[in-house]
């Protein structure tokens, strides 16, 4: 009897995961719909203050520093770099782009006060006192961008809804890049993630809530006047997933938050287990603590292992066979549409064999995140409880 229950259970896992997935279909058509009619009005170009926060050296953070000067964009725009410590290894790798870039406006900003747990929200503010312009842009220091990248992000901000609200913050969709060689496994499982499956649920989440209402931290596009009206950047110095509190607390204020389609590069380094796991939890930790009930549900997702468990619980049936094939069409087709499709990220086909060791590591780690609070940050260990952050050794 638990026999026939389990595999039952199995099968209408893995047949609600299949349905999601034709959600998700339909979820990235209408996001492409959209923004092909959203590419027609580029014409906003006001003056813009780009934050970046910084601290050490990470893999490619030159070349993402170049592409931020090398935008082609009609307004004018300056670049702030943050460091806690004049001493940051990354000070050195500024000063050569300010040579080698001279006629961009670029300043180095030292940000001498801790306003909280997170350093680089607590940067953040310190150097948004130092921006000279009402638009910023936040991202963060190994963002890679192409040169229509502000022209494509400010036009968002001249879209006006026909209840009249206006756009309180941009963000925008992201990939992971694997370097062409020494990419490890666990390099390629997370940027597979990023394209295939966590970007996805962001397209779901557009769709079934009319809108998205949190941020990216590839791209927090804003204002001063957004923000201060959101609570201010001061508010967020004690949250991990900053960048989605800050979308929610401008949708609150009464402003919109838009997806734009300019997608922007992220590196992934190339991961030990221990890196790779580490980094796992804290996302899954951070988006419990954020979307409690909407992470529960993420359990309804994982098509392919709910459908592997299915033929195991069946004892191999002809049926399971034919339930598991349906899942990993669906599962491909999604990949496919919005990985390549929308992110157009070649990684993706490069990977796409690895999407069901990918999918059933994610299912663990969806396991895991119920089993604790802690999540390792920049090396360090933190408690998290409704988002907000405090040090294990202070018995937070």
């Amino acid at each position: 009897m638990l026999a026939n229950c389990i595999e039952g259970l199995t099968a209408l896992l893995a047949l609600a995961g299949i349905v999601y997935m034709a959600l998700v279909l339909w979820s990235a058509r209408d996001f492409y719909l959209a923004c092909r009619r959203r590419s027609s009005a580029r014409g906003f170009t006001p003056d813009v203050s780009i934050l970046k926060p910084v601290k050490g050296i990470d893999q490619r953070m030159y070349a993402g520093f170049v592409s931020h000067c090398r935008l082609q964009y009609g307004g004018r725009f300056e670049i702030l770099f943050g460091v806690s410590s004049l001493d940051d290894p990354a000070v050195a790798e500024i000063d050569r782009l300010k040579a080698e870039f001279s006629a961009i406006d670029i300043r180095l900003i030292e940000c001498t006060r801790r306003l909280g747990t997170s350093g680089k929200v607590s940067n953040l503010v310190q150097m948004l006192e130092e921006a000279r312009y009402d638009h910023v842009v936040i991202n963060d220091s190994d963002i890679l961008v192409s040169p229509q990248y502000l022209t494509h992000i400010m036009g968002c901000f001249d879209d006006v809804a026909p209840s009249g609200s206006r756009v309180g913050l941009v963000t925008a969709p992201y990939v992971g890049h694997t370097p062409a060689r020494g990419a490890n496994l666990w390099s390629r499982l997370e940027a597979l993630g990023i394209s295939t499956d966590f970007f996805p649920g962001v397209l779901t989440a557009r769709k079934l809530e009319g809108g998205i209402r949190f941020g990216l931290g590839s791209t927090l596009a804003t204002t001063k006047t957004a923000l201060a009206q959101a609570g201010g950047l001061e508010s967020l110095v004690e949250y991990l997933a900053d960048d989605y509190e800050m979308g929610v607390r401008i949708a609150k204020a009464g402003y919109r938050v838009e997806l734009s389609d300019e997608v922007v590069e992220t590196s992934v380094p190339a991961y030990s287990f221990r890196g790779f796991a580490d980094h796992q939890l804290r996302w899954a930790r951070s988006t419990r603590d954020s979307r409690k009930l909407g992470y529960v549900g993420l359990g309804i997702t994982f098509c392919l292992p709910w459908a592997v468990f299915a033929c195991v619980a069946s004892g191999f049936a002809l049926w399971s066979f034919t339930l598991l094939s349906l899942a990993l069409l669906a599962r491909v087709a999604v990949a496919l549409s919005v990985g390549v499709g929308i992110l157009r990220d070649g990684q993706v086909l490069r990977d796409l064999w690895l999407l069901p060791v990918r999918d059933l590591f994610a299912f663990g780690f969806w396991i895991w995140s119920f089993a604790g609070d802690t999540v390792v940050w920049r090396g360090e260990e933190f408690h998290l409880h409704d988002g907000r952050l405090s040090r294990v050794n202070d018995g937070g």
